[in-house]
């Protein structure tokens, strides 16, 4: 259920990724909103070499569901994920069933693709600091107003020349990302995260605390 909040600390800390969504379609009004919001992120001398790309007509929608297939299998195989049993009541389960359902019904939403001009001067990571807050700007003022947003790697693997086709996206600007919007079937938050002495140092790296690896799971694990 929607639950809108001016208090940005209660924003950030339960802008938790949504994948289950209603009916409802997202109003333009409140789409521009969080459109507005992203244009005011920092990027690189203020250059703004960034397009955001609202896909919501037939055709779109149907090349967002195919790359949202085109990405479940490679999710799968990273992750060793499985549709769960009907009785499988587990968090994991719980978490997958929500995974299932967003690409199952991927081509019934909202959503928008980022994407960045490439310049001559820096690698595609580098311009990503450029682009990545307009999108994180976007995705919270998608949670202050009420709604449910979760960032896909639909517009990566093979998806990108899918979305990059049907949308008629020149070779020289790069996909950076893609960012599906609605009303949420549920709540927000808040957030887990790994606690805050796990993740920072001060001013000499740790190599206690930064030993880990990441197994078939979605978390990282100490050796």
């Amino acid at each position: 259920m929607p639950h809108p909040t001016n208090d940005v600390w209660e924003v950030l800390s339960t802008a938790r990724s949504i994948r289950r969504f209603t009916d409802e379609p997202v109003d333009d009004a409140t789409l521009q909103r969080c459109l507005q919001a992203a244009t005011w992120a920092p990027n690189g001398a203020n250059a703004q070499l960034w397009r955001f790309i609202v896909l919501d007509a037939p055709e779109q929608r149907a090349a967002v569901a195919e790359a949202a297939q085109i990405a479940l299998h490679s999710i799968e195989s990273i992750y060793g994920m499985s549709r769960p049993a009907d009785d499988d009541r587990s968090r994991a389960a719980r978490n997958n069933r929500a995974t299932y359902e967003l690409h199952d019904r991927a081509g019934e939403y909202t959503s928008v693709l980022f994407t960045a001009f490439k310049n001559e001067f820096s690698s595609e990571l580098l311009q990503g600091g450029s682009i990545y807050p307009a999108m994180q700007n976007f995705y919270l003022a998608a949670r202050a107003q009420g709604l449910g947003a979760c960032f896909t790697s639909w517009a990566s693997y093979e998806g990108e020349k899918v979305l990059r086709e049907a949308v008629g996206v020149p070779d020289d600007w790069f996909l950076a990302g893609h960012v599906v919007v609605g009303w949420p079937r549920g709540r927000h938050g808040p957030v887990r995260r790994r606690p805050l002495g796990d993740v920072v140092f001060r001013n000499r790296w740790d190599p206690d605390r930064a030993d880990i690896t990441y197994g078939r799971g979605a978390r990282p694990k100490r050796r």
